[in-house]
């Protein structure tokens, strides 16, 4: 168990939509032991409501999206005291037990190698874990853990060196595909990920389709995640290796147009800072079992 003296920097977005699950949620992270929190809420768009005593708030005049709603929320809490640790927490997911923090940062300690532990994200309901929250290509067993190369990012504790030495979030990106933006960048600089499915969140089971703009921001966002991040022969094959997938998998004629126009979005600009991973980083997230072309 780690000392009473970590400390770890929480961060929150809300846009005061959930009440109930939000409140649930405060009251797990507040229950938490054996840990020091530092907690900001950020509204994104409006002016946080049922604010915990003790805990900080940053108001957003517009809806800026999560992960730019995310690099305020740790700015906001930078400062000679701010944690070693910085955890992003969505609002409707709950910690089942008060040590769950705790174990986390023990499973830090024991991988020094990771910038980022991921826990395993399962349906309160039915303990199912979906497939995309699992960080790897082989997503059959959830409980299986080991190195990876992208995250879950709604809830996952980063190192604070760690992520301001990587940039943060590409806070442009609004939603979607931010972590695998910030997960290659930590693996330029040298590091990696530890997914410890023994440490379990809950989370609701949602469709993020939900969302009206899903299929545009995920192919745009694919593109700018291609330009930022990968050598430029790679940039082609990934683009490709994606259209193609995206083909099969969207069966409405309706959704694939609105994928497309999301692609020709992404080609037309706008993706940011090109700041392409080293060939050496190509190799180790390729013998870390996910090349970065799928």
């Amino acid at each position: 168990m780690t000392s009473p003296m970590t400390t770890i920097d929480v961060v929150v977005l809300t846009m005061n939509d959930r009440p109930a699950a939000f409140g649930q949620a405060m009251a797990s992270l507040l229950a938490q032991q054996d840990v020091e929190l530092r907690v900001v809420i950020v509204g994104n768009g409006v002016e946080p409501d049922h604010v915990p005593t003790g805990v900080s708030t940053v108001t957003l005049p517009a809806n800026e999206g999560i992960p730019q709603g995310r690099n305020v929320g740790a700015d906001a809490l930078t400062g000679p005291d701010c944690g070693d640790f910085v955890f992003f927490f969505d609002n409707d997911a709950v910690l089942p037990t008060p040590d769950i923090l705790a174990r986390l940062v023990a499973e830090a300690r024991r991988h020094p190698e990771a910038a980022y532990i991921q826990p395993r994200i399962a349906d309160p309901d039915t303990g199912v874990t979906m497939r995309r929250w699992v960080p790897r290509l082989r997503a059959g067993d959830a409980t299986r853990p080991g190195t990876i190369t992208v995250m879950a990012e709604g809830v996952v504790l980063v190192r604070r060196s760690d992520y301001e030495r990587a940039g943060g979030w590409p806070g442009h990106f609004f939603l979607f595909h931010e972590g695998i933006d910030l997960s290659w960048r930590l693996w330029d600089v040298g590091r990696t990920g530890w997914y410890a499915p023994g440490i379990v969140i809950h989370h609701p089971a949602t469709d993020p389709a939900r969302h009206d703009t899903f299929y545009r921001l995920v192919a745009r966002n694919r593109v700018w995640l291609a330009y930022r991040r990968l050598p430029a022969v790679l940039i082609p094959i990934y683009l490709t290796i994606w259209t193609l997938l995206s083909i099969v998998r969207i069966r409405s004629r309706a959704n694939l147009a609105v994928w497309f126009a999301g692609l020709r979005e992404g080609l037309r600009g706008g993706h940011g800072q090109r700041r392409p991973m080293s060939w050496t980083t190509v190799l180790r997230l390729t013998l870390a079992g996910r090349p970065p072309i799928v």
